[in-house]
């Protein structure tokens, strides 16, 4: 039996280990510590339990269901999930609850429940673990929770007030009144408000009181509305000499929290893992400044918080690129009438500097200028200003950077005003005078004023008149004057005078203003340009009225326009010339300018012209153009292919000079009207040409004339005579051309048998004509041949038909037959052989109506249609 119960003691841990590792069985494992505490502060509720140390053995993945509940509440009111792995260290679990109410209003209760996380089953519920509040104990007084509070502005907050025991809540409200959500209990009142705002006040005052009206009675808090702060805007850090590093920084919008509730700012350093030992400093900016020893690089974060919150902003740099130098110091100058080297010192030895100087000039301007040196080792640096006006206020300051690595430039030194060593006057007076005649000669009354182009250049400005005749170059009188005049009178006789004024200061004088007074009144001479300033005199000041310009009288110009170019066209000429002056060299103010042309009548019929009679009386046609500055004009209207003679003159007041000199030109054919005249005069005639001469051509190929024998060419041969007729030998005559109409009939022509058969009826056949060619090469190559060859002969009745008959040696004696006794008959025996050619040539009608025969004649005249159709 103790053997068997050997055996059941080591079952027994076997399966509780097999349990314990499983997660096939359902092995719950509850809860057997629970408790809860509360942190005020932070209105928190601390739970904090176990599950026994089996369960750590096992490290299991655990899951628990967390419940919370407030004593006037009769269901649970927050409910979460917490999974965690046990570990073997048997620690027990932590969870943290953030109310939203005050823990101090009521009690509050919290139960756990745990199951492996791979289970389905869940153990038992451990019982409530409770906190209490405020709410049974035994008060003095109601009282409000939170007592005192930090509220973010835009969040929800609950505030509660406790009554006494016995008694109850009368009333609970804000100060200034908001819109709130409550809940009344009689011992126990909450005030939920939503999206507190700040309202313009400081701090909000809640109120409580119970139903009595006694002191103890009441309860009040105050609550502060505001906002986390802002995180730090443009955090940068630099330094002047390397050594000291200040870091700058924005403070962001208000957060509505003064005193010991404002924001408060730390800075850290990152790499040496220490706070930075600076005291902050905030106006308009915030600033912090401490010793670096020989740390270069730096990682600096700045941090700001108040009871709301905070905020971070962090600047990693290296200290040589982050120079900011000190302001230049101790600015002082060396000056010219127009220059000035400004000089100044710095701080910051060992760090090479650019600067830049701002100059105001006396119009308001600003200009900037670059210094061009840089110094490492030396505490002064200068620039030179050049170009400057003599005795001018000038209005310095000066800034600087690091010339390597720059980062940004200095603060401005202090402005300094210079003024520039006086010079010379510069420019003339401007002056005027009025004489009056006296006896033996003339009172002159001079006025001057400093004309806009004046400058003094200097203090202590006087005048000085001098006076002298111009002819004799005696000895000059002259007076001085100081600024505060601006006129004298002189007394002068009747010569000629030189009157010059000046204007003095403690360096020199101007150039002298000069005035000649002739030694006659009429002193003005025609034809030059004197400019006149009229000034009007009130209260012994002068101020100008108006400015003229005028001659005594005007003459013609000095000088005509020269034509520099001369564009032509069929019917027009267009004249440009220079740039022809019209200032005070001329003679008189230049009007404008005549153009003239040569006419082709007496009468100057072109358009836009008027005529002008020369003092030899011939005529041009005059165009006028009125503006002085034109400089181009077109003559139109002319003819084409004519000659013409043009000329350009100024003229002004005073007319113009003699018209001597013309330009020659000769205008171009108009081609347009050789055109027209190609197309109405010889295209017409070529055409009348053309249809005369085909008129002739159809005429001679349609109807020819059969020429008669007595207008022939061959009668200019020998001829003699039988009876009354002309007899023309054969021989003496060579046709051109004989014609056959019919090739088959010419073939079978007889000389014999055509006499005794021809016919007025025949016919002619248009298909069959032949046309026969004369070779000239065969007459004397032609010798009879054995093989026998037929022959045609023709006889021409046109000439007479009483020819006797001449031998032929190369006639065929079976060719000749006999004739009519009382008929001499001639055969035709041409000196050239004859071909019948086998090309068609057709006769007209009328050829064959006039010849009445199948042979035909051609004379020797030439004939233009020969051997073509019509």
């Amino acid at each position: 039996m103790m053997n068997h119960f050997m055996v059941l003691a080591v079952l027994l841990p076997l399966r509780t280990c097999y349990a314990t590792y499983s997660q096939e069985e359902s092995i719950v494992f509850p809860v057997t510590y629970l408790n809860i505490s509360k942190d005020l502060a932070l209105q928190r509720l601390l739970v904090e339990w176990d599950v026994g140390k089996s369960a750590h053995d096992a490290e299991l993945a655990m899951s628990f269901e967390i419940q919370v509940r407030r004593t006037y509440e009769t269901s649970t009111m927050w409910t979460e999930f917490h999974n965690t792995t046990l570990d073997k260290s048997g620690k027990p679990l932590h969870w943290i609850w953030d109310s939203d109410i005050p823990l101090e209003c009521m009690a509050h209760s919290v139960r756990i429940r745990s199951k492996a996380e791979a289970s389905k089953i869940w153990s038992q519920w451990s019982l409530w673990e409770t906190v209490l509040g405020l709410d049974t104990s035994n008060n003095s007084g109601p009282q409000i929770f939170p007592n005192e509070k930090i509220v973010e502005e835009g969040s929800d907050i609950t505030l509660c007030c406790i009554g006494r025991k016995g008694q109850i809540l009368k009333q609970f409200f804000l100060a200034p009144a908001v819109h709130v959500f409550s809940h009344t209990d009689s011992q126990i009142r909450l005030l939920t408000v939503k999206n507190v705002s700040h309202q313009g006040v400081p701090h909000i005052t809640v109120y409580c009181q119970e139903s009595c009206d006694e002191e103890q009675c009441y309860d009040h808090a105050v609550f502060f509305v505001g906002k986390s702060p802002d995180a730090p805007n443009d955090f940068s850090c630099q330094t002047q000499d390397m050594r000291t590093v200040t870091c700058t920084w924005s403070q962001g919008g208000d957060t509505y929290l003064y005193g010991c509730h404002s924001p408060k700012y730390t800075l850290y350093e990152e790499f040496s893992q220490k706070k930075v030992p600076c005291t902050v400093s905030c106006s308009e900016q915030c600033s912090c400044s401490w010793d670096i020893g020989q740390q270069r690089i730096l990682n600096i974060t700045v941090t700001v918080e108040n009871p709301l919150g905070k905020k971070t902003a962090t600047d990693i740099f290296d200290v040589t690129h982050r120079i900011y130098p000190a302001a230049p110091s101790q600015l002082w100058e060396e000056c010219t009438d127009t220059k000035i080297t400004l000089y100044w010192k710095h701080r910051n030895k060992g760090i090479e500097l650019f600067c830049q100087t701002e100059v105001l000039l006396p119009d308001g301007k600003v200009e900037l200028h670059n210094s061009s040196d840089t110094h490492l080792h030396y505490a002064s640096q200068s620039i030179t200003l050049d170009g400057l006006q003599p005795y001018t206020e000038y209005t310095t300051r000066v800034h600087c950077g690091a010339a390597k690595h720059f980062w940004r430039w200095s603060e401005w030194s202090e402005a300094r005003t210079i003024r520039t060593n006086e010079a010379i006057p510069s420019g003339k007076l401007d002056i005027w005078r009025e004489i009056t005649p006296v006896q033996g000669g003339w009172n002159v009354t001079l006025f001057w004023k400093q004309a806009p182009s004046f400058q003094a250049n200097g203090e202590n400005i006087s005048y000085e008149v001098t006076w002298g005749k111009v002819e004799d170059g005696s000895k000059s009188e002259s007076m001085s004057f100081s600024s505060v005049y601006n006129s004298t009178r002189i007394s002068i006789d009747n010569h000629s005078y030189r009157i010059s004024i000046t204007a003095k200061n403690n360096v020199n004088y101007s150039l002298p203003s000069v005035l000649i007074i002739p030694s006659t009144t009429a002193a003005f001479i025609p034809g030059v340009r004197y400019n006149f300033q009229i000034y009007g005199s009130v209260a012994n000041k002068a101020s100008l009225l108006e400015k003229k310009t005028g001659f005594l009288r005007e003459l013609p110009p000095v000088l005509d326009p020269v034509v520099e170019k001369v564009e032509l066209t069929f019917n027009a000429v267009t004249l440009s010339w220079d740039s022809y002056p019209i200032n005070e060299s001329q003679s008189g103010f230049v009007r404008g300018y005549h153009v003239y042309v040569s006419p082709l009548q007496e009468d100057c019929s072109l358009k836009g012209s008027q005529k002008h009679v020369l003092p030899d009386d011939s005529v041009l046609c005059k165009y006028t153009i009125e503006n002085p500055e034109e400089k181009r004009y077109t003559v139109k209207h002319l003819l084409s292919n004519t000659k013409y003679k043009l000329v350009v003159k100024a003229y002004t007041g005073g007319g113009e000079t003699p018209i001597v000199n013309f330009i020659y030109i000769d205008t171009p054919l108009n081609s347009n009207m050789l055109y027209l005249l190609v197309l109405l005069v010889i295209v017409p005639a070529l055409v009348a040409a053309i249809c005369r001469w085909k008129i002739k051509w159809v005429k001679e190929c349609c109807c020819p004339v059969i020429p008669s024998p007595s207008k022939s060419k061959v009668l200019s041969f020998k001829e003699f005579k039988i009876g009354s007729e002309k007899i023309l030998k054969i021989s003496d005559c060579i046709p051109d051309m004989l014609a056959v109409d019919s090739k088959a009939e010419a073939q079978k022509l007889h000389p014999w048998s055509q006499l005794s058969s021809m016919t007025t009826d025949d016919k002619i056949d248009d298909h069959n004509s032949s046309c026969i060619y004369l070779n000239e090469n065969e007459e004397r190559d032609f010798t009879p041949t054995p093989t026998p060859q037929t022959h045609t002969w023709f006889e021409n009745f046109a000439y007479s038909s009483h020819l006797a008959v001449e031998s032929d040696p190369y006639q065929l004696p079976e060719t000749i037959e006999a004739s009519k006794p009382e008929l001499s008959v001639m055969l035709y025996q041409p000196h050239l052989y004859f071909d019948i050619c086998k090309e068609d040539v057709a006769s007209t009608p009328r050829e064959t109506a006039g010849r009445k025969t199948n042979l035909r004649y051609v004379s020797q005249t030439d004939v233009h249609c020969l051997g073509r159709k019509l």
